[in-house]
């Protein structure tokens, strides 16, 4: 007789998970801090925000818990998701989980909820390519794992006379500052909407070289930049669309074996876009980022218009579809496409026969600096947005 016996549909118990187990303790403490509502495993905070949480890496070292936490904010308002990684850690996983929603709701929460209540803008004028915009810029918290380099500092401040070249006709932008040193290694990042500024970095060089070598250092801020105006960008140019249409420009330029076939490109393309000048701008980008990815050169932050009175210069992050199709081509990438499909886009690439030239002088790509892509649009009423 089976005195102990298992019980007949008795369920098997679960197995442990420790990654959803410390996304539910974030998500938790997350939501005590901020006041929120937890719904479908992500915060929801007044006027459309929601925050999403993944986890990372996990380890334990020296009786220290250490995780990594990626808080993703969304908006309806955002034309990318808010993305902001944070390496946490502690005793307990109690203690690794409170320190990164305190490093989180410092870096970037404080300065968004001083957007939705208006508290301490900075107004910020916004000219460029005749076109006039009107920003509040809120930036307050900076976050830092020492104390032994001095009292904090404004990171936005370095480049505050920089930031309008790098802001355009969107209704939020935000600029992230990482600065971490540790012995002879250093990291300065900026990014702005998520995309690395490599010529914003040199700015920090300086303040970064004067950090004490002997522990690892880390100071981070977020500057968050909001629209008086809502944004008024045609139809044509939100997120969706232009991602869709890159899409389809990509497969036809792999099947593209002749001038005839890309003439039919163009004006296949044009009729897809419902717009002749993002059309332009979709089949101009795509070969010149499929480049800057497979030949490895350094590239500027800056694209250069070539209209009839010469040349203009302003910066990609200013342009909102180049960033989309460069989301596009990453995705794109990722699937390892066969190198001689990659090769049929990249010929039509400026950039490449340039470097093709001075690969035949004697000249490494992974060697030149490009200060950013030149284009012409051969329309009159050509707008950025």
């Amino acid at each position: 007789m089976a005195l102990f016996g298992k019980k007949k549909n008795q369920p098997e118990p679960e197995e442990k998970n420790p990654a959803k187990e410390i996304k539910t303790k974030v998500l938790e403490c997350l939501n005590e801090k901020l006041n929120g509502n937890l719904y479908d495993e992500c915060v929801i905070m007044p006027r459309g925000f929601t925050i999403d949480v993944q986890i990372g890496k996990q380890d334990e070292k020296d009786g220290v818990k250490l995780v990594q936490v990626i808080f993703i904010v969304k908006n309806d308002d955002f034309d990318e998701a808010l993305i902001e990684p944070v390496d946490a850690q502690g005793r307990t996983d109690d203690d690794a989980v409170k320190m990164a929603v305190e490093m989180f709701y410092g870096a970037v929460w404080h300065p968004i909820n001083q957007s939705l209540n208006k508290t301490n803008g900075i107004h910020l004028s916004i000219n460029y390519l005749g076109q006039h915009y009107d920003f509040d810029m809120y930036a307050q918290s900076v976050v830092r794992t020492s104390t032994s380099n001095g009292q904090p500092v404004m990171l936005i401040n370095y480049i505050k006379s920089e930031i309008p070249k790098y802001i355009g006709s969107k209704k939020y932008y935000w600029v992230r500052i990482y600065l971490a040193k540790f012995k002879d290694r250093k990291v300065v990042e900026v990014r702005v909407n998520g995309s690395v500024c490599a010529e914003l970095s040199r700015f920090y060089q300086a303040y970064v070289d004067s950090w004490n070598n002997e522990q690892f250092m880390m100071e981070k801020q977020y500057a968050i930049f909001v629209q008086r105006e809502d944004d008024k960008a045609p139809e044509a140019y939100k997120k969706e669309h232009v991602v869709s249409c890159a899409k389809q420009c990509i497969e036809m330029m792999e099947n593209c074996n002749s001038r005839d076939e890309y003439m039919e490109l163009v004006t296949k393309l044009e009729e897809i876009t419902g717009d002749k000048n993002l059309a332009s701008e979709i089949r101009i980008f795509i070969p010149e980022i499929f480049a800057k990815l497979t030949l490895g050169y350094r590239e500027g932050d800056s694209l250069f218009l070539i209209d009839g009175e010469g040349t203009i210069e302003f910066k990609k992050t200013q342009l909102r579809s180049y960033f989309y199709l460069q989301q596009v081509v990453l995705e794109y990438f990722t699937k390892k496409p066969e190198q001689a499909r990659v090769m049929k886009i990249v010929s039509n690439s400026v950039a490449f026969r340039e470097l093709k030239k001075a690969h035949e002088q004697g000249h490494e790509p992974k060697d030149l600096f490009v200060p950013g892509t030149s284009y012409k649009i051969a329309t009159d009423d050509y707008k950025v947005w």
